[in-house]
């Protein structure tokens, strides 16, 4: 047990690259395609049980703050080491990844019939990066992950996806790439500050956090923040904040269901978790600073997510909108600097991977008997698949926040959150967070109006296309691949203990390093009141 502590996160990291080489070993073998799922899965469910230890004995946490932390030099000439560990901040999205994982392969049992060697493995590899985003606590490792994380959902889009899936693969590709570049010019500026100033040039993210707490490292305000504006336009395009937000649409609409499950549930969270792991921690001053910029561009995402999701023909781009408009939800509650914002931004993100990665599969199911999403084709749907209609009225409600779902307590946290917080000044005796809130809290109305506009039209009412009256309702496969996240999703809204108590501690400590910079001013008396 105690090798399997220590190395915990290691193999976390391993088995789904393991699980790559057994899958392409067998098909080059045996050169039987129809039992590659099985190996799949296999390795992906193991790499969910393993994951579990997690949460079930985190151990002694390490002076540093993190458990299962493992620290090894990896390349000595630039004094970069293998260093992961999870918290409160991280430990639960690497459980949703691992969870995430065995349904995505299994969504796609019967529908990838070509290159379905080259399909699984490029899975696993992704499910591999993935959870080294979450887990690394060097710079330069964790950029390495971030960027490796591209390249397989590259192909799947790329070889897997729609019509347009070219346009669609290569538009992800070269928004994040491109923007995480300026991130890794900020990484090595990091490095060679701390070499300038201490005569130790580190990658380590628990040594440059200490060093700015100490004051051995320390910077300008132009230099802090030209490092947040390079660290935050990865992240921002990784979300995606409006106006990064193109590439979004295009991506999900045209990637396979897996891929699209994958997108919404795990990749977007990259992007809300960098910034509270890396730019707030960092550079709170710089954060503080550009909080009213962050607070706005979330409110017109979310706005703008909304509207333009009422106005789709396609279900499945419809539902990306609304991940637009979802993730401004998390950017606001990370920028309220607030306890309850910053809480309510991480239970948002496990929420909305469960009930969008949902919507997504049952996007999936329908797409697979019709072969078609356009809202127009259907109508009626409840009348010839009933538990289909059951489970996606469910879905969307948790989707649009209805309380005792998941999505109550996320976005309600947030809201209590920015109207409580400092982060903006008034105006002419006019309270800007009391604005803030208000115009964010439009968005949950839009959500209703776009969801249940488009369930009324999909499954209510009488048959209209003669396609439709032969449709099978879900079969056992789709009903069991289902269930758990329709079950995650009453768990979580009746009961969000378990997940807030978890991420308390660390999202304290964030909003610690925000307000410790700046005593005496807003944020300090904020927190005295």
């Amino acid at each position: 047990m105690d090798y399997l502590a220590e190395n915990l996160l290691t193999i976390l990291i391993l088995l789904p690259v393991f699980g790559a080489l057994a899958t392409l070993g067998y098909a080059l073998v045996w050169k039987q395609e129809s039992s590659l799922k099985w190996i799949t899965l296999g390795f992906t469910v193991l790499n969910f049980l393993i994951s579990l230890f997690l949460v079930a004995d985190k151990g002694a946490i390490s002076a540093s703050g993190f458990y299962f932390e493992k620290n090894i030099p990896w390349i000595k000439a630039i004094n970069t080491n293998y260093h992961v560990g999870v918290d409160g901040l991280s430990i639960w999205l690497v459980v949703l990844t691992t969870f995430i994982m065995p349904i995505a392969i299994v969504s796609t049992w019967q529908a990838v019939e070509r290159r379905a060697t080259a399909f699984y493995v490029f899975l696993l590899l992704l499910e591999s990066a993935m959870i080294g985003v979450f887990v690394s606590l060097d710079l330069l490792v964790f950029y390495l992950f971030f960027e490796a994380s591209l390249v397989p959902m590259f192909f799947l889009i790329g070889i897997w996806g729609g019509e347009n899936r070219i346009y669609a693969a290569v538009k992800f590709f070269v928004y994040t790439a491109l923007g995480s570049l300026l991130m890794l010019v900020a990484i090595i500026a990091l490095y060679y500050l701390h070499f300038a100033q201490t005569g130790i040039g580190t990658f380590d993210y628990v040594t440059l956090v200490n060093s700015l707490k100490t004051g051995t490292l320390i910077f300008s305000k132009e230099t802090g923040l030209l490092l947040f504006g390079a660290f935050a336009l990865a992240f921002a395009i990784k979300v995606p904040i409006f106006p990064f937000h193109t590439w979004l649409p295009d991506a999900h609409t045209e990637a396979p269901t897996a891929g699209s499950v994958v997108l919404a549930a795990i990749l977007l969270k990259m992007g809300t978790y960098g910034l509270m792991r890396f730019n707030l921690v960092l550079f709170p001053e710089a954060s503080r600073e550009l909080a009213w910029l962050f607070i706005v561009l979330a409110i017109i995402g979310i706005i703008y997510g909304a509207l333009v999701a009422m106005v789709q023909p396609d279900v499945k781009r419809l539902v990306a909108y609304s991940s637009v408009a979802h993730m401004g939800f998390v950017i606001l509650g990370i920028f309220s600097f607030t306890e309850m914002g910053m809480q309510g931004a991480l239970y948002q993100m496990l929420s909305h991977g469960i009930a969008t990665g949902a919507l997504f599969l049952l996007v999936g199911f329908i797409y697979e008997r019709r072969h078609t999403r356009e809202i127009t084709e259907f109508g009626g749907l409840a009348n010839v698949m009933p538990i289909y209609a059951t489970i996606f009225v469910i879905t969307t409600m948790a989707s649009i926040g209805l309380p005792f779902l998941n999505g109550f307590v996320g976005e309600f946290l947030i809201m209590i959150g920015m109207w409580t917080s400092t982060a903006l000044q008034s105006v002419n005796g006019w309270n800007m967070n009391y604005i803030a809130t208000m115009l964010a809290g439009t968005g949950v109305i839009f959500a209703a109006v776009y969801l249940l506009w488009m369930v009324q039209r999909v499954f209510f009412g009488k048959i209209t296309n003669a396609k439709n009256k032969g449709l099978k309702d879900l079969s056992w496969r789709e009903i069991g691949l289902i269930a758990p996240l329709v079950f995650l999703m009453v768990f979580m809204g009746v009961y969000p203990k378990p997940f807030l108590d978890t991420s308390k501690t660390s999202v304290l400590a964030i909003r610690d390093r925000i307000i410790g910079s700046q005593k005496g001013g807003s944020f300090d008396k904020a927190e005295n009141k």
